[in-house]
């Protein structure tokens, strides 16, 4: 029965070629690409609103030099965005349940503000890993959890992501066969679990938003303090 629930999980394959590129290309052709007139239609109109948005309230606490990721950090958002929504569709795959593929994202990321930081004010970003003030035989346990605590970091962005869209997806899954398996036997029970899926799919249409929007907040707090 387990390995039924996590085959929704595995990667789809057609004659054995994987089909991952196409469920991480796809989100993006599905967007309404910008018109040469001056006056774009409502749907433009309200992509560009929430893109600028989203933007403006993202790198309104970076310093300026951290402003040069606005555009990496907004397509980010946006692909995680689209794949979780769509990964909610009956008969598709979402991708971001994969760890490998937002560990592949997270350690990029995580690394590169990593690097800025240490190519930028490697005295600032060292002195992260100690706080001040603190006492003289502390010093070598503090370095090391310090040192621990950071490179924990972009496992914990990509276990994050893939926990809480791993559970929702088998919430929902259980759900729909209890009230599948029960709609013969106690018709009344199958309709309070039917109206439960319902608000459970509201939940995890919730959860994939605001977990894209978490990835990409983390990764620009990680970039505020080395920039």
């Amino acid at each position: 029965m387990a390995l039924n629930l996590f085959d929704q999980f595995m990667s789809p394959t057609l004659m054995g070629i994987p089909l991952m590129a196409l469920a991480l290309v796809l989100p993006w052709i599905l967007f309404p690409t910008p018109s040469s007139r001056w006056l774009n239609n409502r749907l433009l109109t309200l992509q560009e609103w929430f893109i600028k948005r989203f933007t403006h309230q993202l790198m309104l606490p970076l310093n300026v030099g951290g402003h040069k990721w606005a555009l990496m950090l907004t397509s980010l958002m946006l692909f995680l965005l689209s794949i979780n929504l769509m990964g909610l569709l009956p008969y598709t795959f979402t991708p971001t349940t994969q760890l490998s593929l937002n560990m592949g994202l997270a350690v990029p990321f995580w690394l590169a503000t990593v690097i800025i930081g240490m190519r930028n004010q490697p005295t600032v970003a060292l002195g992260h890993l100690l706080p001040e003030g603190t006492p003289a035989p502390l010093i070598p346990v503090l370095i090391i959890i310090e040192t621990i605590s950071l490179f924990i970091r972009p496992l914990a962005l990509g276990v994050r992501l893939t926990a809480n869209l791993t559970a929702g997806h088998l919430l929902i899954q259980l759900t729909a066969s209890a009230a599948f398996i029960l709609a013969p036997m106690m018709p009344t029970i199958s309709i309070l679990t039917t109206t439960v899926l319902f608000l459970l799919t509201l939940l995890e249409v919730a959860v994939a938003m605001i977990q894209a929007y978490v990835f990409v907040l983390l990764v620009s707090l990680y970039l505020q303090e080395n920039v």
